[in-house]
């Protein structure tokens, strides 16, 4: 496979803090067994989906370029993927989510590059690039459907988190992580004892997955991330299309999991109209979902999402978008009424009896801009401490600050270099040496400098000359409050230091004898020349030396069976059934994957 990288316009779009998050694929660490499951899942997906998937579903793959038979390479997804206006990156399993969502907004699907183990493969709690490759990436062959996907991100970029909402998000990163990594040794399947080693393994498991639990049990009040997000598990990972009596398939956790995309069929799961309610309506990553929602179309999609985004902080400012930022403890933005951002870690308001904010505080480095813009001279070091400034009308004067022309301003004695004392409606007063101001494109006031500056509240002194000069922000009320930086280049970038890293396990001899009986397997079905004696040496030496593994076998059987006709040797069709018999054994004494075995031989004889 070719490693030449093709580029794709979007990514050299994408900003440095979202750049952070990407890496290489590393096509190369893709094992022969890797890619056994990825050709099993997509060979067994793409014959029940054909049945049960949004119609997209199929045109999509072939569209976006995903093969059947060999896990995708980000290079081609992109080279592909560009034609319909979208692109790739691989990242190490989970990102944050206001990072993840950003990433839509940009129109880039995110693909966690790592792919689950032959032990998972029916479903596992970590991303992997079955999930987001072959899940994700069909779908959005459907205009309709990549819009939502691409607005979703623009929105949920904007949703303010909370404290509890990183704890989760490291708390189920740790876990999916854990339960994909393989064990010290197998697993005893009987009453077998454990090792110390295998005990110890699984007892880690069992304090991530309680951390979860409590976690998820905590009584917070759910922020718009956590709201937004689970908007996005049941429309974009496990959403139905159609009607609840006829459901399809087009969330990707279903389209990529052999397992649930035909459990989610039954009657054992619950199927409900999609509604805006579905906010409310918690979910556990790691098991199988008990009730699922319908959604008409994809246009209804959008409804829903428009009526969650019209009770957001970024629509709808005011004191709880301010206060929503302070318990965040983030770096977030207010866009004031003449358009001025503030952009920072804001700890401190205060509000008059109508609870319109007065006064507002940021500490720390600060910026601030305009149009998303930074503005010149106010970026973060001139505000490295911090950003402080009253709010409202001045106290007997009708004309707002903003809306004064220069007539206006000589009038009520605002003149540069000149000292002035004013009183805002609140009873914040402000004392100083008028420098200067800076006008909006609409040629209102948003910023007035002052030297010399002392501003009380009360019996509170808010700002003193000693902090050096007072920058005051002009505008009657807050429009808008949201997630991150208006500039994101205002802010140096800081690296993110992900907590836990997908684990990779130490190959032993034996597993590295099994690999290239994978390998000669794969190339002998990818050349078309097979040789049976070959073949039945290695199907010896499998079963014998590995006699848990059931999906070399199935592989053999595959190729022996296609040749297994009327003009088949002898040997040929004796060699056939002894496979068949070892996969019937197989069932029998591990029938925790006797379906699987019986799911492929299905597929092989269709």
């Amino acid at each position: 496979m070719s490693t030449t990288i093709e580029t794709n316009p979007l990514l050299d779009r994408l900003p440095p803090h979202l750049k952070q998050y990407i890496k290489p694929q590393n096509y190369e660490e893709y094992t022969p067994i890797n890619q056994a499951v990825w050709r099993y899942v997509m060979r067994k997906n793409v014959d029940y989906l054909a049945k049960v998937a949004h119609e997209s579903y199929l045109d999509g793959l072939r569209q976006t370029g995903i093969s059947i038979d060999q896990i995708p390479s980000m290079y081609g997804m992109n080279r592909i993927l560009k034609e319909i206006g979208w692109a790739a990156v691989a990242v190490d399993g989970f990102i944050p989510p206001n990072a993840f969502m950003e990433f839509q907004a940009y129109k880039v699907l995110v693909i966690a590059s790592d792919i689950r183990q032959l032990e998972n493969i029916e479903y596992t709690p970590a991303p992997d690039i079955i999930h987001e490759g072959a899940g994700h990436a069909p779908i959005i062959a459907s205009p309709d459907y990549a819009e939502y996907l691409r607005r979703f991100g623009e929105i949920g970029a904007k949703a303010i988190s909370s404290a509890h909402d990183m704890d989760m998000y490291e708390a189920v990163r740790k876990l999916s992580i854990l339960k994909e990594s393989p064990p010290p040794s197998p697993l005893p399947k009987g009453e077998e004892t454990l090792t110390p080693a295998q005990e110890e393994y699984l007892d880690t498991i069992r304090k991530a997955e309680k951390h979860v639990e409590e976690l998820q049990h905590k009584k917070v009040e759910p922020s718009e991330i956590a709201l937004i997000r689970n908007l996005h598990w049941w429309t974009v990972e496990y959403g139905l299309i159609g009607t609840v009596e006829d459901p399809k398939i087009y969330g990707a956790g279903l389209l990529s999991s052999i397992g649930e995309s035909a459990w989610c069929m039954t009657d054992k799961v619950v199927k409900l109209p999609y509604s805006i309610e579905a906010i409310y309506k918690e979910f556990d990553i790691t098991k199988p979902q008990p009730q699922l929602y319908v959604t008409p179309d994809f246009a209804y999609l959008m409804k829903v999402l428009e009526e969650f985004a019209s009770t957001m902080a970024v629509r709808k400012g005011g004191w709880r978008g301010l206060k929503k930022l302070i318990e965040s403890k983030q770096i977030g933005t207010i866009e004031l009424s003449t358009g001025l951002q503030v952009s920072g870690v804001f700890t401190r308001m205060i509000q008059n009896e109508d609870n319109d904010v007065i006064y507002f505080e940021t500490e720390g480095p600060t910026a601030l801009a305009y149009r998303e813009k930074e503005l010149i001279g106010h970026g973060t070091a001139r505000h490295l401490n911090g950003f402080r400034s009253p709010l409202g009308k001045l106290k007997g004067i009708n004309l707002s600050i903003e809306n004064m022309g220069p007539r206006d301003l000589q009038a009520y004695n605002f003149y540069d270099g000149k000292p002035i004392s004013f009183e805002f409606e609140s009873g914040i007063t402000v004392n100083g040496l008028n420098v200067t101001g800076m006008r909006n494109l609409n040629g209102k006031l948003m910023l007035i400098q002052f030297t010399d500056c002392t501003v009380c509240y009360k019996d509170e002194i808010l700002f003193s000359p000693d902090m050096g000069d007072f920058d005051m922000a002009l505008g009657q009320e807050i429009l808008s409050a949201f997630a991150g930086a208006a500039d994101y280049l205002s802010f140096k970038l800081e690296e993110h230091v992900i907590s836990t890293t997908t684990i990779k396990s130490d190959i032993s001899e034996q597993e590295e004898q099994l690999l290239a009986l994978y390998q000669e397997v794969r190339n002998s079905r990818e050349s078309g020349s097979i040789s049976k004696e070959r073949l039945s040496h290695i199907f010896k030496d499998v079963s014998t030396h590995h006699p848990t593994d059931w999906l070399l076998s199935l592989e053999i059987y595959e190729l022996v069976y296609e040749d297994n006709s009327a003009t088949s040797t002898a040997l040929s069709t004796g060699f056939a059934k002894a496979v068949l018999e070892h996969l019937i054994t197989l069932k029998e004494t591990r029938p925790e994957i006797a379906h699987l075995i019986e799911n492929g031989i299905e597929l092989i004889k269709n």
